[in-house]
C-alpha cells in the first residue's frame, strides 16, 4: 500500500466517505517525475510559494518570485532555483539546509491551474547554473519525490500588472533595497551594502520605511 496517505487522512476520509475516492486520485494524478506538460507549465511561472520546515519542526512558507522560467527543470526528476538578495535571515535557505524536505506550490491566476510538488532540497556551493542567475548568491536544486496537479477550483482570477523592479534583469540596475536605508540596521549591514545609502536617497526611518510598505514603494 502507497505511503502517500496517513492513518490522520484516511480517518478523515472515512468520515466523509472520501476514501475510495481518495485512493482513486491517488492512483491517477500522483506523480513521481515531470511529463512534458508539467515541464512547459513549471517554464512559464515567474512565481512559487516554497514550504520549509525550520529547526524547530514549526513550518513556514514564503513567496519566491523572478523571470519567468526563473526555475528550471533540470531533468524529468530535477528542479532548480535561485536564491536571490535577501534580508540577511537566510531564513528559507538555512531551513531546507537543515531538514531538506520541501514542498512547491505554482499557480496560474490567469488561467486558473496549479501545481504541487514535493522533494528534497540541496544548496550547492558554486553550483554550475550559478552563473546563470545574475545577483543570486546561492541555487537550490529539488529532487522530485512527487507532484501533482490541482483541481484550479476556488482560484481566484488576477492579472499580473507588471514585473517587480527588484527582479534582477528588469531594469539595467536593481534597485538597491530601501530597507537597506534604514538607519537602524546601517551598523549591522554587509560590508558590500554599508555607506550605500548615501547615493541611493538617504537614511530612512522605520516610519517613513513603513510608509513605502503601505504604498508598494518599497
Amino acid at each position: 500500500m502507497s505511503d502517500f496517505y496517513g492513518e490522520n487522512h484516511r480517518e478523515l476520509q472515512r468520515e466523509f466517505d472520501s476514501t475510495a475516492l481518495a485512493t482513486r486520485l491517488e492512483e491517477m494524478i500522483i506523480k513521481s517525475e515531470l511529463d512534458e506538460h508539467d515541464k512547459g507549465f513549471i517554464a512559464t511561472r515567474d512565481m512559487f510559494f516554497l514550504s520549509t520546515v525550520d529547526h524547530e519542526n514549526r513550518p513556514t512558507v514564503s513567496y519566491k518570485g523572478g523571470n519567468e522560467g526563473f526555475v528550471k527543470v533540470v531533468d524529468e526528476k530535477t528542479l532548480a532555483f535561485p536564491s536571490y538578495d535577501g534580508n540577511g535571515m537566510f531564513y528559507s535557505m538555512g531551513n531546507l539546509d537543515a531538514n531538506p524536505s520541501v514542498g512547491l506550490l505554482f499557480i496560474d491566476f490567469e488561467k486558473p491551474n496549479r501545481m504541487r510538488l514535493q522533494g528534497q532540497a540541496s544548496i550547492t556551493k558554486n553550483d554550475p547554473l550559478l552563473s546563470s542567475y545574475p545577483e543570486a548568491d546561492l541555487v537550490v536544486r529539488v529532487k522530485i519525490e512527487r507532484t501533482w496537479v490541482n483541481c484550479p477550483r476556488y482560484i481566484h482570477r488576477y492579472k499580473k500588472l507588471r514585473a517587480s523592479s527588484s527582479t534582477p534583469g528588469v531594469q539595467k540596475k536593481t534597485p538597491f533595497a530601501a530597507w537597506k536605508r534604514l538607519d537602524a540596521v546601517q551598523d549591522v549591514l554587509p560590508q558590500k551594502d554599508q555607506g550605500k545609502f548615501e547615493s541611493e536617497g538617504g537614511l530612512l526611518t522605520m516610519e517613513e520605511y513603513g510608509k513605502k510598505v503601505e504604498k508598494g514603494e518599497a
